[in-house]
């Protein structure tokens, strides 16, 4: 469905109208103020000198040619840090045991993956710190890398030997009696699959800037963005510094993806060599380091057993996934492996699910989240099973589904649990099956079947169908601080963060209609630590829900404030006073800008609290045609339908659903982080690691619906960011599936570029088949 922008309107209400984003406004015009902006008199400039051996111990560091290059002020190592090198708390659900598996912020002792920093070059231009990093020389001895999952459940080579084990923690995920189940259950079957290495490529690389005010004692940061408190929390610890004694400044960003604006090695060592000089000192990094050493993700194994009545109800999904995260545990590592086994039942009722999740270190980069973390290997896993089931039991792919959607009358719908941290959650509001029939009637499904598995043309045709949820709104807070300023115009200040996704407009549009006020009288300020007193950020597409939630809570402080104010020049009581599009009206009718009574300052800061997700859902269609002579993969038509609850801009939330459909279509088709066998990234650069283009899928469709609100947050609206994304690979998967069926070809593994898919389709014209 196409959605038409509209101008920015001053009537009411502002929320549901399809305002274009205000700030494409600036950015268009080259406006915008990313941290390559930025400049500050007498910056420094720093370069990473990384390792490029994946696995070794350091004999030794020399710097010194590199310190006497005229216009180098330090070469920084771990040396300089003093008796001990911090290291990067993991975030997200943290615990005590992944204490030995922490990234230090410079190497001291081993290297552990290709572009890990052992020493960071301060000069006085990109150039000369660029030409100083050729003059380091590390004595590394080599150790045996540890490169796949295989080899990393091995433990033959170990990368932190005193834990005995490259298994860096675990999840067992469970609900009901798993075992019972399969017990009784008239069918079973079990399958092996992966999901590839892949990450999120934003258009703006990494950077930072930093400057130390030291007779205050202050460090500001720029280029911070999706969690800057949590950012300046993590490194006041590390610089010895009171939290408020640091400032993290939001700039524009081109692009967060969950990937860029967690808490890097550069994020410590920036700072540390602006107080170390004196001066600001700014990095920004490039294509190949960003592919190197940029949170990776994916990299998934599954060996999964699904029960199933004869009628295919789903009875029990057990089995083992194993997580490859790279090098350390860092931030946000743990969410993709603990979400890839409580998503595995998404939006379908299975009441006994088992699962044991291990989290495998190796020598790559190492991972975090990235759009829809676990939940795209989740429903990969489930959609394929439920393909290959119904097809044993002679069930309709549809009416497979139909009959293991949860119903709406079960909502909410409690998820399996996870061990340790148990995280309870439980499905919202929905109504799964309508949503799955509207999508399937916009597809034209019933036409599209004719095509199954037909040779057109030199091509072999598919379609399929698949259901989803996504999760949204973590929290546990966010906060809100509104200034009524002195020409009436009000000031909110958010601590979500504005990472691409149109925040500024649509936080706007829930200020204006909370406010009651005209859209162009309010005006928006994310993201950074000098706005609130907390925040926390953008991820898990939470801004909308938690930001504007937020939102509405100031609001209501800022109205009865100017209704007390007005009441006092009207003399009545503050609830004789009305606010209505930006007055303040008493009932004789007498009234009063905001401006007059703004005067003294109006001012209101407060937070919302809640720990209740909310569950957009949908269904995906998709039209595939493969090539047998070359394996290619041609996306005829994609559909797809996505209830988000009350929605707020249907024109960025249509934006949202494309632009994360083509990075799921990316993922699926074109993009995968390579690694030979010694370790060595193959992929570094847009040579060899493949992008969508415009001109790659150009027929999708998507429609987003307001059918049922959620009944967590005041606003009724549902984190709606990462759904395009997370049915991609399965629903790709099983039209490939459709498409070749009549060679046998059942796609297991991800990515489907070409070659594998050729590779797949030659295996199974040398496999004898059945019958």
């Amino acid at each position: 469905m196409k959605v038409l922008a509209t101008a920015p309107s001053n009537e009411a209400p502002a929320i549901g109208q399809a305002i274009g984003r205000v700030e494409d406004l600036r950015l268009l015009r080259g406006k915008g103020r990313y941290i390559d902006d930025i400049s500050l008199p007498g910056q420094l400039h720093a370069a990473i000198f990384r390792s490029s051996l994946p696995h070794g111990v350091i004999r030794s560091l020399d710097t010194e040619a590199a310190r006497k290059l005229p216009g180098v002020h330090a070469v920084i190592t771990a040396a300089d840090l003093g008796r001990t090198v911090p290291t990067i708390p993991v975030r997200l659900f943290p615990l005590p045991e992944y204490q030995p598996f922490l990234q230090p912020v410079i190497a001291h002792d081993k290297v552990r993956y290709v572009g890990e920093p052992i020493a960071m070059v301060v000069a006085e231009s990109p150039a000369v710190a660029e030409d100083a990093l050729e003059l380091i020389r590390a004595d590394i001895d080599m150790l045996a890398p540890v490169v796949s999952l295989e080899d990393s459940r091995r433990d033959q080579s170990l990368l932190v030997e005193t834990s005995g084990s490259n298994k860096g923690h675990y999840f067992e995920i469970g609900k009901g009696d798993v075992d019972a189940a399969f017990a009784t259950a008239p069918y079973t079957r079990r399958e092996r699959m992966y999901v590839h290495r892949h990450t999120g490529v934003t258009m703006e690389l990494r950077g930072s800037l930093a400057e130390w005010d030291a007779e205050r004692g202050h460090m500001t940061v720029w280029g911070a963005s999706k969690v800057p408190f949590a950012n300046r929390r993590i490194l006041a610890g590390m610089l010895e510094l009171q939290e408020e004694s640091v400032d993290m400044i939001e700039g524009d960003a081109g692009g967060s993806y969950g990937v860029k604006g967690e808490f890097f090695p550069e994020d410590f060592l920036v700072p540390f060599a602006a107080r170390l000089l004196g001066r600001p000192v700014k990095w920004s990094e490039d294509r190949r380091e960003h592919l190197l050493a940029i949170s990776h993700a994916r990299d998934i194994e599954a060996d999964l057993e699904i029960a199933c009545g004869n009628d295919g109800r789903v009875l029990g999904i057990r089995g083992e996934i194993w997580a490859n995260i790279g090098a350390y545990m860092r931030t946000s590592v743990v969410i993709a492996p603990r979400n890839s086994g409580q998503f595995i039942s998404g939006p379908y009722k299975v009441e006994n699910v088992g699962i044991h999740v291990a989290m495998q270190l190796s020598n790559k980069s190492p991972c975090g989240t990235y759009r829809g973390p676990g939940r795209y290997e989740a429903d990969f896993f489930r959609e394929r099973l439920f393909h290959l089931a119904a097809k044993d039991l002679g069930i309709d792919m549809v009416e497979f589904r139909r009959r293991n959607l949860v119903p709406e009358s079960e909502m909410p719908y409690p998820m399996p649990g996870t061990a340790p941290q148990n995280n309870p959650t439980a499905l919202d509001s929905g109504a799964y099956e309508l949503v799955m029939d509207r999508c399937l009637s916009d597809a034209g499904w019933n036409e599209k079947l004719k095509l199954q598995g037909k040779l057109i043309d030199g091509r072999y045709h598919g379609v399929a169908a698949t259901c989803f949820i996504e999760g949204g709104a973590a929290g546990p807070r966010e906060s809100s601080r509104i200034v009524i300023e002195r020409d009436g115009r009000a000031s909110v200040y958010v601590g979500s963060s504005g990472v691409g996704q149109g925040a500024e407009t649509i936080l706007g549009q829930i200020a204006a209609d909370a406010l009651d006020v005209p859209y162009d009288q309010v005006q928006l300020f994310l993201g950074s630590t000098t706005y609130v007193k907390e925040g926390w950020g953008s991820y898990h597409s939470r801004s909308t829900v938690m930001g504007g939630s937020a939102i509405l809570l100031t609001a209501e402080e800022i109205k009865r404030k100017l209704r007390a104010a007005a009441a006092m020049r009207f003399n009545c009581a503050p609830e004789e006073v009305e606010v209505s599009r930006g007055r303040l009206i008493a009932s004789d009718g007498r009234s009063l800008a905001f401006a007059d009574v703004s005067d003294q300052g109006i001012t209101a800061e407060e937070t919302f609290a809640n720990h209740r997700h909310t569950y957009a859902y949908g269904t995906h269609v998709a039209h595939v045609a493969v090539d047998p002579g070359t394996g290619h993969v041609a996306v005829v038509d994609y559909v797809t339908v996505e209830d988000a609850g009350r929605i707020i801009n249907p024109l960025t939330l249509h934006g949202q659903s494309i632009g994360a459909i083509v990075q799921g279509l990316g993922g699926t088709l074109l993009e995968h982080l390579v690694y030979d066998e010694n370790g060595q990234m193959l992929s570094a650069s847009f040579a060899d690691y493949l992008m969508p283009l415009a001109t790659d899928y150009p027929n999708i469709r998507s429609t987003a619906i307001g059918l049922r609100p959620s009944p967590f947050n005041p606003l009724g609206a549902k984190g709606a960011g990462e759904g395009g994304t997370i049915p991609v690979g399965g629903v790709i998967a099983n039209a490939v599936a459709n498409a070749l069926s009549s060679l046998g070809v059942e796609p297991l593994e991800l990515p489907l570029t070409p070659p594998r898919v050729w590779r797949m389709i030659q295996a199974a014209k040398r496999k004898p088949r059945e019958g």
